[in-house]
């Protein structure tokens, strides 16, 4: 037990009410800096400590002069520096036999000025986590201009809390240790911490509105413990990057017009056990060898529970601390686009789990989330929705976007549920939502922040790709914001992906019932800038592997989905294509397993992953194939109504006028003297068939083409070709030899 000492008397100490320091010892005052730390008074300057349960304080001066403090009141200690200015100085803190000597934190100015408040309180800071959260500095020592303290600047966003406290492995996570001080009417509550750096625990504990007490995470943590561990970590990046040449060559591009097949894959279960630097060298040799232009990462950002693969997100800001540190994250971004592969982040603006530690009731009220739960409540996902009208949540979610493409160098961020957002009655019965002022369903707020987020991370990563995952037919997904649009760069065909997965469901015997699946997203196709995706969510719950998807033995399996990639790869819109697809998983996809890589023993699935290869590689040297994707003057069907057949043929056209024919055969049986218009005549060749034996196939192919048997549904020419059983041929104009 600490002995009871009386309150100090003496004189040339600055008063300071009883009440006011009960205040402080309750841990209830909003500017502790004005009772701690050194204070002019009279031609002298008065120091008060907050150290509780010490037996001694002492404050250290330049040369060896050392100043013992009286206990004024509980833990407060007092003293007197006979100067009229305040000098540099520590402190010593006594319990026991142990001395810790450290600068007083609350002998520093504000780390955050009013212009910044300002830009907060409005929502405009687009580099919030400069001044939010723990960002390592150095402050001069009060007026000091001379010397200068490295330390941690710490500053939280909780304009209701009635006391923050920060609290942490630096303190024993003692709560009456370290109060903030809330910065006006800001909502800000900010603390310097000298002698404090990289990797050291803490949270903020917050007394609520409420009048409830929690010890909450960081919102804009950049690093945390490894899960289910919540604490928040400092931590100071000292990564020096190699991708100069990468992103001036980014800042250029015009994605819509360029070759981007993107492989999607949950980091944890790829090849399970690897770190991020690990991972790295890794997945650069394969993704280079499969000639795929991009990679997306299912959400890095850190969550609690892995089984939610990263979509209920509790630190933003934090790459997950499960495969390493936020560095170790930036090597592996930075490996990726030093051998020419671009990186893509799944980014989850739409809703926050309840978790009390994290962002849910942050400072007792619903701060993040709206208030009403026909708002501010997701009731399939039992998470909360982001109050999107809400400045400060606005420059919360539009500063996490571009903290990610600055700080991290990535090349895009694929915004998930899009079309939850967008629409109040989202999942919801009559009475269960709100409408909009005009009594509308569209969520107006919803909108502004999407059309902010992506006007703002366009004009400050040119050559980035924004990407919507939005199941609906909302008109200008991909339209500008100047023309009312969303400003997205592409958007997820979730149409294509549908119907043609019907398609393949069905016996080839019976898909000639169904032929418009495989034709009507062509009445759409330029509508939007699309990307065609087959992702992790078609081979979860129930819904089988994409081999599994079709009807048939192992061969007609396997050959089906060649022909299906074909047929995606020379389709309008980019690609995208979940990991395992690529050779051919059999089961259901599951992140507590690293994918089935034995499967590459057997030559059949060895053959698929060598024709995904040969597919990018086609595919990329090939302008026809993307060059025109958004625009119908890239596309005419040649053949698009043979329903009995199961097959359908297309053209593929470049900006200079160059060609691309594709023919697929989804019937199971051989077209031997299949006549197909084409573009022109004399000499054509294959330049890939999925037939190839090379794959798995039967041998169908076709040596020599020679397009001369006269005008075909208003092409002028056509040719006798072979199409291949459950195959697909690419061929263009070849010179005669």
């Amino acid at each position: 037990m600490r002995r009871v000492r009386k309150p100090a008397v003496s004189k040339g100490i600055c008063p300071i009410s009883v009440s006011e320091l009960d205040q402080l010892i309750a841990g209830c005052h909003r500017d502790p800096h004005r009772v701690l730390g050194a204070h002019p008074y009279e031609s002298k300057v008065t120091v008060r400590i907050l150290a509780p349960f010490a037996d001694s304080v002492n404050l250290l001066l330049d040369g060896d002069e050392r100043i013992e403090l009286d206990h004024e009141k509980g833990g407060i200690f007092v003293g007197v520096i006979d100067q009229p200015e305040i000098p540099h100085y520590r402190v010593a803190i006594r319990h026991s036999d142990t001395e810790q000597i450290t600068y007083d934190p609350y002998c520093f100015l504000p780390t955050i000025g009013d212009f910044d408040l300002h830009l907060i309180g409005e929502g405009r800071h687009e580099r919030l986590w400069d001044l939010l959260g723990a960002n390592v500095r150095e402050l001069k020592l009060g007026s000091n201009l001379e010397s200068k303290v490295r330390g941690v600047a710490f500053a939280v966003w909780a304009p209701n809390a009635q006391s923050v406290h920060l609290v942490g492995e630096h303190n024993q996570w003692d709560r009456g240790r370290h109060p903030m001080r809330a910065l006006g009417a800001s909502g800000v509550w900010e603390l310097f911490i000298p002698d404090l750096g990289s990797g050291s625990k803490y949270k903020y504990a917050i007394k609520g509105a409420d009048g409830e007490c929690h010890n909450h995470a960081d919102p804009i943590a950049k690093h945390t413990e490894v899960p289910p561990n919540t604490a928040s970590v400092i931590f100071d990046s000292q990564y020096e990057w190699k991708d100069e040449s990468w992103l001036t060559a980014r800042a250029d591009a015009t994605p819509w017009k360029a070759p981007i097949s993107i492989y999607e894959l949950h980091l944890g279960s790829w090849r399970k056990g690897l770190s991020y630097r690990e991972l790295a060298k890794q997945l650069v040799e394969y993704v280079t060898e499969q000639r795929f232009t991009h990679v997306e990462f299912m959400p890095v950002m850190e969550h609690p529970f892995g089984g939610s693969w990263g979509y209920q997100v509790t630190s933003f800001y934090a790459p997950t601390s499960r495969f390493g540190t936020p560095d170790d994250f930036r090597f592996l971004v930075d490996f990726l686009h030093q051998h020419q592969i671009g990186v893509i982040l799944d980014w989850v603006p739409a809703h926050f789990p309840k978790d009390e530690w994290a962002l849910a009731r942050f400072d007792g009220t619903p701060l993040y989330e709206h208030a009403d739960p026909r708002r501010g409540e997701h009731p399939d996902w039992g998470t909360y929705i982001f109050n999107f009208g809400r400045n400060e949540v606005r420059n919360f979610l539009v500063a996490n976007a571009l903290y990610w493409l600055s700080e991290f160098h990535v090349d895009g961020l694929r915004v998930d549920a899009v079309a939850s957002m967008l629409y109040l009655d989202y999942s919801r019965k009559e009475g269960e939502w709100l409408p909009n002022e005009f009594g509308g369903r569209e969520n107006l707020e919803a909108v502004r922040l999407l059309q902010e987020v992506n006007a703002t991370a366009y004009a400050k990563n040119p050559g980035i790709m924004m990407i919507a995952e939005e199941s609906t037919a909302w008109a200008g997904v991909t339209r500008s914001t100047d023309e009312s649009g969303l400003g997205f760069g592409f958007k997820w065909n979730m149409g294509w992906m549908h119907d043609s997965l019907e398609y393949l469901k069905h016996e080839p015997i019976h898909r000639k019932w169904h032929h418009k699946d495989l034709t009507f997203s062509l009445d759409y196709a330029w509508s939007e800038n699309f990307i065609l995706p087959i992702s992790h969510d078609e081979v979860v719950h129930g819904k089988g592997s994409l081999a599994s998807k079709v009807h048939g033995d192992k061969w007609q399996k396997l050959a089906t989905v060649r022909a299906y990639l074909a047929f995606m790869w020379s389709h309008p819109g980019k690609q995208l294509l979940f990991m395992g697809s690529e050779f051919g998983q059999l089961e259901e996809w599951s992140e507590g397993s690293s994918l089935p890589w034995e499967l590459l023993e057997q030559p059949d699935h060895l053959g698929l992953l060598h024709f995904v290869r040969d597919l990018n590689q086609s595919y990329r040297e090939h302008p026809p194939l993307w060059q025109q994707d958004s625009i119908p003057t890239g596309f005419n069907f040649l053949i698009d109504d043979d329903h009995d057949g199961n097959t359908i043929s297309f053209a593929r056209w470049s900006e200079d006028g160059n060609v691309i024919v594709c023919a697929i055969n989804f019937s199971p049986v051989p077209q031997e003297r299949y006549r197909i218009p084409l573009p022109s005549a004399g000499r054509w060749r294959e330049i890939l068939n999925s037939d190839d034996p090379q794959y798995g196939g039967s041998g169908v192919s076709n040596s020599g083409i020679d397009a001369d048997q006269g005008p075909d549904r208003g092409q002028p020419a056509s040719a006798i070709v072979r199409l291949p059983p459950l195959g697909a041929v690419w061929l263009e104009p070849s010179e005669l030899d």
